[in-house]
């Protein structure tokens, strides 16, 4: 489980998040939604430790992350950001054996076993035909499912995403976040695509300038009422097999004949 109660978080005299609350628990798909600078992303780093909040806290199973060391974070919390993961010449293989290094003593070198299960990640996420090639001469989205499966081979039971689907064809943006929900760990993942939300999430926390505005499932967040001020855009809801699916529209165009 992961839990923050009360984060707030400052960039100078910038505040960029106020007083945030969220609960994820085990097998849960929690996705953090919200426009652009609405705090989604610095929310998800304080949760794996890499901002410290300025108010309040934020707890893996029980345990103040803040107070863990760093390699018992990363035993416990597999996390995949946007910035660039290297550009030395390490291959794909390489990059997604790093996973393994928080259950590795010092200088202790994966073995048979390790090995076994990045190839097995990168097939789960279909790239285990990229194994032999130089990670930093990769597309992005191509990028982007070799940290997803080095996340897998890390095995911890959170997983933290910070727009995986960033890059990715229509195709691979449905096949990772399908993977991430039979994952069955406790994930918070940061998305832009509703839909998308609305598909894979179990639960949603809606933020706008710092504040969570709205908390609950897609059915109860993901209402023209509630993202139309948030977003200020038409939203309207149509029927998909009991799913929630959205159509968007400028607001003018609801006073065009």
């Amino acid at each position: 489980m992961i839990e923050a109660a009360g984060v707030s978080f400052d960039y100078g005299d910038t505040t960029v998040l106020d007083q945030v609350g969220l609960e994820a628990t085990a097998g849960q798909v929690v996705g953090l939604i919200g426009p652009n600078g609405s705090g989604k992303t610095t929310l998800l780093r304080t949760l794996y430790a890499s901002l410290r909040p300025r108010t309040g806290c934020v707890a893996v199973d029980g345990d103040d992350v803040g107070a863990l060391r760093t390699r018992e974070v990363a035993r416990r919390l597999a996390v995949v950001v946007q910035e660039g993961a290297t550009d030395l010449p390490v291959t794909v293989a390489e990059m997604v054996l790093l996973g393994r290094s928080p259950h590795l003593g010092n200088f202790q070198r994966p073995g048979e076993a390790d090995h076994r299960r990045a190839a097995a990640a990168l097939r789960q996420v279909g790239a285990r035909h990229l194994a032999g090639r130089v990670f930093a001469g990769l597309s992005g989205g191509e990028k982007q499912r070799v940290l997803i499966a080095r996340a897998i081979t890390q095995g911890a039971d959170h997983l933290l995403l910070d727009e995986p689907t960033n890059h990715l064809d229509v195709r691979y943006q449905h096949e990772i976040l399908q993977l991430v929900r039979q994952l069955e760990v406790c994930t918070v993942v940061v998305l832009h695509d509703l839909n998308l939300a609305a598909r894979y999430c179990d639960r949603l926390v809606l933020l706008q300038d710092g504040r969570v505005v709205a908390a609950g499932t897609p059915d109860e967040v993901l209402r023209p009422e509630v993202l139309e001020p948030v977003y200020g855009i038409g939203v309207r809801r149509v029927p998909d097999h009991g799913r929630v699916q959205l159509l968007f529209s400028p607001l003018d165009d609801r006073n065009q004949p």
